[in-house]
């Protein structure tokens, strides 16, 4: 948890969907997932998937109750997952966060080869959208020059 309190001064300074203090009591899981901008299912997802660092509060009626700290790390969570970290990978990671002190050797290990990952990820994408550009070019200078019609298109067997 401490990791959590540690990266709350970089997490304001993210723009929050739904900005607003989190009551002592918790939120119920659909305004969780209003708040964290996914869905009801994919936060019972990562729970049943050991994706949480905490087990998510109850109400005596059994109904989840989701904190400020639960929150963040579902926006974390989410982070990782949108830039490609496998399920095992983010599991690892709260493991590690759960654990407490004493891992963060291993912890910046899991973040730096995520990083990696990521990084290979964007050249890829840069130099496919390299190639989008040059159609974009080639389709623009065509029908500016009204020779569209000259550009190749495949034709199946008549």
């Amino acid at each position: 948890m401490l990791e959590i309190k540690q990266q709350s001064a970089s997490d304001a300074a993210e723009p929050k969907a739904h900005p607003g203090a989190v009551p002592a009591e918790g939120v119920t899981i659909a305004e969780a997932a209003h708040r964290t901008g996914v869905s009801v299912h994919t936060l019972r997802y990562y729970e049943r998937a050991g994706l949480v660092i905490s087990p998510v509060d109850r109400t005596s009626g059994g109904r989840r109750r989701y904190r400020e700290l639960d929150l963040k790390w579902i926006v974390i969570c989410t982070k990782l997952r949108a830039t490609g970290m496998p399920i095992r990978g983010i599991r690892r990671y709260a493991e590690l966060v759960a654990a407490g002190p004493g891992n963060e050797a291993e912890r910046l290990a899991l973040m730096e080869s995520h990083r990696a990952d990521v990084l290979a990820k964007l050249a890829e994408t840069q130099e496919n959208l390299k190639m989008i550009d040059h159609k974009i070019e080639i389709y623009r200078g065509s029908l500016a020059a009204g020779e569209a019609d000259r550009l190749w298109a495949p034709v199946g067997p008549r």
